[in-house]
């Protein structure tokens, strides 16, 4: 059961975190990886960790902002089975203190980098005969966050553009689904806290562990599994959801 096999996926973000998690993961069940990230030297790492565990990858540079470029990318790439938007940065504050600097910003890479992303899959999943496209949305689309309102804009956003898709794509065989995960332990999540709590790290690393009910943070081989279910052939009858990832925190956390 979920075997990739001969099948080609294209995964953004994947140098580092959930992204590379995927990529991995992917690779062990079977498919040819590409990776797709604005840290070339991270992504080569990757690609050089897939190859030496026997499976198949390569990296793209890219910025997922840059549409004209990522249709480039794809034109190269050829025809596609998955595509995994996980791409994405994160932005602290309310309303009153984001800057519309701040607010373009998170917009550009996570809204319109899934939309640039999307638009240049599409063509390529239409010559495949079909495909799936997986978008990484979060709990901050269901629910609201203290400080994360532009971030949270974004996740909405990309929960709304994962449902037009797998309406409009429906009969071009392409199904289109988002996961929302709560907290996951991630390389960002240490470096978020070791630069804004410095000399408390231990102490703020269990305070946001803590505040998923099921008292921890996520692992990125977690979301990774749910991933590799929705884009294998099991899941063909699934399109048009969201899947929350959070252990219990948008119902159970009240």
């Amino acid at each position: 059961m979920f075997s990739l096999e001969n099948k080609k996926a294209v995964i953004t973000g994947a140098a580092s975190g959930i992204g590379k998690a995927i990529a991995l993961l992917f690779a062990k069940q079977g498919a040819e990886v590409h990776i797709l990230d604005f840290n070339e030297a991270a992504a080569l790492e990757v690609v050089n960790e897939v190859v030496s565990q026997g499976g198949k990858a390569s990296s793209h540079g890219c910025d997922v902002s840059n549409q004209a470029a990522l249709v480039t990318i794809f034109n190269s790439i050829g025809a596609i089975d998955i595509l995994i938007n996980n791409a994405g940065i994160a932005h602290v504050g309310s309303l009153e203190n984001t800057a519309s600097e701040d607010f373009n910003r998170v917009f550009k890479v996570n809204v319109e980098g899934a939309y640039n992303t999307m638009y240049a899959a599409i063509p390529h999943l239409k010559i495949n005969g079909g495909g799936c496209i997986l978008n990484l949305a979060s709990i901050a689309a269901h629910i609201g966050l203290v400080d994360r309102f532009a971030y949270s804009m974004s996740k909405g956003a990309i929960f709304a553009m994962t449902l037009s898709v797998a309406r409009d794509y429906l009969h071009q065989n392409i199904r289109c689904n988002s996961i929302s995960p709560a907290r996951v332990h991630t390389p960002f999540v240490d470096g978020f806290i070791a630069k804004n709590y410095p000399g408390k790290e231990a102490e703020m690393f269990e305070k946001l562990s803590q505040s998923q009910p099921i008292g921890r943070m996520g692992s990125v081989a977690e979301i990774a599994a749910l991933a590799l279910y929705l884009c294998s052939d099991e899941a063909g009858f699934i399109t048009g959801n969201d899947y929350p990832i959070d252990g219990g925190f948008i119902t159970l956390n009240n």
